[in-house]
């Protein structure tokens, strides 16, 4: 059979990039654990717990300990770092005898978690940098193609496709900028003890903590209980889940502005659209990213809830993580490398744009028009939109907005010259040109930083 016959969940197969997968896997965790239990070995070492040049000898010995033989001894002891502990004593000679010495459990398992979530946000942030840049490309090839800026789905006023785009831009480096603050907080060893005190060690804890986590390229958690604080895990996935949300909003854009009466942005990957309408050609990546959003999502309210344990600590989080953790990295890589792709395969149909801009017959002028009775003619602001918007109705398929005001007192207040430039949408975009290059300069700084 092969693995896809034999996987029960769709993200061993169908979701996740292999390099993501790789961290998550059996024998990857086994790697990691055997790592922390060398490291701490070191710490040992030097704080006269253990000979000299057991964490080498542990390293050596234990390359040959394999998933079935752990999941075998786990079977008969009930416990997984139990049974880790026990293979590596009996395989290690003399210094096996001092494998995991003063350790509980959870100071093998948070570390190696702290591994696991170092690579994995590494993977992610790549992700993140290459979408930013073609998002960031993008604004600024079209900083100036103006269209029509829509409110609850509706047209409101002018913006340019730059524009637009940089606000993904400046809310995506948001997300970099919280996955980098993040890690700060997560990614960091726990070496303590049974409830955190170090009391196996008497007083040589944090020679054992400081030589192990230096072997591990890890700073310590300041202090911990028997397991380190659940509110890091809870903001990586809750951040996640922003992340998500943010890509889900970018790829409902692109779903939107995809509609046959729209058809401002294409993605043209070479994908059939339908099993049976052969012209179908749908927003499928997109459709996935906001799919895979409300996984996310889910997820965090499971965080939250994995914060609270019982005293020094309970069993109720080990479950949970198992599950949670790989399935929030592996959900937000796939969301990143599909909204990658449906980047890259984005068409710009600026035809449909000028004809969309045009649609609402006139009326994204009318702010403009408003601002003008009110400084050149004196008009209270809120008599100027009642006319106005009185005005607004009389829009048909039979006549503009421009029509209707030739008809209207307000020439009779304002010069028609006046009134011609607020239909040049071009000259109605205020600030645009600083804001876009704001939201850049914000995203690169925040690159740069991190």
């Amino acid at each position: 059979m092969n693995e896809k016959e034999t996987s029960v969940c769709p993200l061993e197969y169908r979701y996740g990039s292999p390099e993501m997968r790789s961290i998550f896997t059996r024998e990857a965790t086994l790697k990691r654990l055997v790592e922390v239990e060398a490291a701490l070995l070191r710490g040992l070492e030097a704080a006269g717990f253990a000979p000299e040049g057991c964490w080498r000898r542990l390293q050596e010995c234990a390359s040959g300990i394999k998933v079935e033989e752990l999941d075998s001894l786990e079977a008969r002891v009930g416990h997984d770092i139990a049974a880790l502990a026990f293979l590596l004593g009996e395989k290690c000679g003399e210094c096996g005898g001092y494998v995991h010495l003063g350790a509980t459990s959870y100071d093998i398992v948070d570390t190696a978690w702290a591994l696991a979530l170092k690579e994995a946000l590494a993977i992610l942030k790549k992700r993140l940098r290459s979408v930013l840049a073609l998002l960031a490309e993008l604004t600024e090839r079209h900083a100036d193609l103006v269209m029509a800026g829509r409110t609850h789905g509706r047209h409101a006023l002018p913006i340019t496709l730059g524009f637009k785009l940089a606000n993904y831009v400046y809310e995506l480096s948001r997300s970099y900028e919280r996955l980098c603050e993040s890690a700060k907080r997560v990614v960091r060893g726990k070496i303590s003890g049974a409830v955190g005190t170090m009391a196996a060690w008497f007083q040589h804890g944090l020679l054992v903590e400081g030589w192990t986590l230096k072997a591990l390229d890890l700073e310590p958690h300041s202090i911990t209980t028997q397991v380190a604080p659940r509110d890091g895990f809870a903001e990586i996935v809750c951040n996640l889940a922003i992340l998500g949300s943010q890509l889900d909003r970018l790829s409902l854009e692109i779903r939107e502005l995809m509609r046959d009466e729209i058809e401002e942005l294409l993605t043209v990957e070479q994908r059939t659209g339908s099993s049976t309408m052969p012209h179908k050609k749908n927003p499928v990546l997109a459709e996935r990213v906001s799919g895979l959003a409300r996984i996310l999502r889910g997820l965090c309210l499971t965080a939250l809830e994995n914060v609270v344990l019982l005293h020094e600590r309970d069993l109720t989080n080990s479950s949970v993580e198992r599950i949670m953790l790989p399935h929030a990295f592996l959900v937000s890589d796939q969301m990143l490398a599909d909204t990658l792709r449906a980047l890259e395969c984005l068409y710009v149909n600026e035809k449909a744009i000028k004809r969309n801009l045009n649609a609402s017959r006139g009326l994204m002028a009318s702010e403009c028009i408003l601002v003008k009775l009110v400084l050149k003619a004196g008009m209270p602001r809120h008599e100027a939109h009642e006319l106005l918007s009185s005005l607004a109705t009389r829009v048909s398929n039979g006549s503009g907005f421009e029509d209707v005001l030739r008809e209207s007192r307000v020439v009779e207040l304002l010069d028609w010259g006046e009134i011609q430039e607020c239909f040049d949408y071009s000259r109605y975009l205020g600030n645009y040109r600083q804001l876009i290059e704001r939201a850049l300069g914000y995203y690169r700084k925040v690159i740069e930083s991190c």
